[in-house]
């Protein structure tokens, strides 16, 4: 059974990393209606504005390491367990589809600023995707709030039984 500081910890980084990777989904999913029908000239100007946003990747993946480590630490609890493990799928399906979609179609465009005569149909499988992989994100949000809500239920009953 892990420390209360240190599961303290690894909660605190999991829900800060992940609300803070969660604004880039919730950016591409509310900008799609807007974006989805520009004309090519103006979709890639926009497209521009993502230049840096690979370095996103570090954020994923201390976020992915303490989710890892609470399915570690609190696999004994499986209130806090099984919490957990949704909150790693939703990560690992949002990656999932990043990778299938959304990668290809960076590497022909290079990072759109290149523009290949098939640009509307990466444009297409881009904006999709991300708009796909958003609610995976929410979902491993929900599942992190979920498990330190039940953590912290879970130790007030540990104190109520002591006393």
């Amino acid at each position: 059974m892990p420390s209360r500081k240190s599961g303290d910890v690894v909660f605190f980084v999991a829900l800060l990393s992940t609300a803070l990777a969660l604004g880039g989904p919730l950016a591409h999913l509310y900008e799609l209606p807007n974006k989805i029908g520009l004309p090519r000239d103006e979709y890639f100007v926009v497209q521009s504005i993502y230049a840096g946003w690979n370095r996103l990747a570090y954020l994923l993946a201390v976020e992915l390491v303490s989710i890892l480590a609470l399915i570690v630490m609190f696999r004994r609890q499986r209130q806090v367990l099984w919490p957990g493990v949704v909150a790693f799928l939703g990560l690992a399906a949002a990656q999932a589809i990043f990778w299938i979609y959304t990668y290809p179609a960076n590497v022909a465009t290079s990072n759109w600023t290149v523009i290949p005569d098939n640009w509307e149909v990466l444009r297409r499988n881009w904006e999709f995707s991300h708009a796909a992989g958003a609610p995976f994100h929410i979902l491993t949000m929900i599942a992190l709030i979920v498990a330190v809500l039940v953590r912290s239920r879970s130790d007030e009953a540990s104190q109520v039984k002591r006393r």
